[in-house]
């Protein structure tokens, strides 16, 4: 028998609330990247526009975790951990979870018309394009599952551009981009080391291998910390501070890169979110980096 869906779990949390999966709202944050890094947050109205691109995208992204959801019920029942989710478990019925999800893409998309007019909402129809294609066909090929993953991370970061209206550089584009790959390759690592048949869970873990994941790991993140260094310097050089704060947000910008590395090496990953939420250091890097480049951005 379906328990309805508002059945609480044993975490306390209703099940139709663990479906919105509000702890991955974390990687919505990417929206205050642009920016902050244009140094615009300061003023209340970019300050607004970039909270509302925020609830813009959580809500879009909860929209696509219900529909994914729904569609990949049968495998998920086969994971040992999906297995948990809502949907899989019974908690919310496929029609429900699809109900939800169509209402909160259209509330998503409500919210960025509101705040950015046509062009954030182009954006969040991007993502949500991507997200359904990538549920549909895309996560099936393997090399493109990666990109596409990573593609919703760069999206994000420019809703944030876009929401504000300021201008992204090249250099930010890069390790927006290559971060997010790294980041996604760190999570197929972590689903390939999991325990049980990896075909049955996901078909294109079987045709990757902890080699060559790795080897993308490898790629991908010193792309990131070359095209950050670049960045930093480039940005010191438009700076009047007599004090280097760009080029000193190197240090726990790289440190953080090599401290989550160590992590996937160690075999966690498999939700970025929950990395950072439980690792104090990767959060006191994380906070050293925001203070560094924030003095770099309003002392220059």
């Amino acid at each position: 028998m379906i328990a309805p869906a508002t059945q609480t779990t044993r975490s306390g949390m209703p099940a139709v609330v663990r479906l919105l999966r509000p702890r991955q709202w974390v990687k919505n944050v990417l929206v205050l990247a642009a920016p902050a890094g244009a140094g615009v947050l300061h003023r209340p109205e970019a300050l607004v526009e970039t909270a509302l691109a925020f609830v813009a995208f959580s809500l879009a992204a909860s929209g696509t975790y219900c529909l994914n959801d729904a569609a990949d019920v049968e495998a998920d029942r086969a994971h040992p951990v999906k297995r948990d989710r809502p949907v899989a478990n019974g908690s919310v019925s496929v029609p429900a979870a699809r109900l939800l999800g169509v209402t909160l893409l259209f509330a998503g998309v409500a919210v960025a018309l509101a705040t950015a007019g046509w062009q954030l909402a182009l954006v969040i129809a991007g993502y949500v394009t991507l997200t359904t294609a990538y549920t549909i066909w895309l996560k099936h090929i393997a090399v493109v599952d990666l990109a596409a993953v990573a593609a919703g991370f760069v999206i994000r970061a420019i809703a944030g551009a876009v929401a504000t209206d300021v201008e992204v550089s090249d250099w930010f584009l890069i390790v927006a981009s290559f971060g997010s790959l790294f980041m996604v390759a760190g999570k197929r690592s972590a689903e390939l080391g999991e325990d049980g048949d990896v075909s049955s869970r996901r078909r294109v873990l079987s045709m990757y291998s902890p080699a060559y994941l790795t080897y993308i790991r490898s790629i991908a993140s010193g792309m990131t910390l070359l095209a950050f260094t670049l960045l930093a310097f480039e940005r010191a050089d438009l700076s009047a501070s007599p004090v280097p704060w760009y080029e000193l947000s190197i240090i726990p910008f790289g440190l953080a890169i090599l401290r989550y590395a160590l992590l996937l090496d160690k075999g966690a990953g498999g939700a970025p979110e929950e990395v950072v939420l439980r690792d104090r250091t990767l959060q006191v890097l994380g906070l050293s980096f925001a203070v560094l480049a924030a003095l770099g951005v309003y002392t220059a």
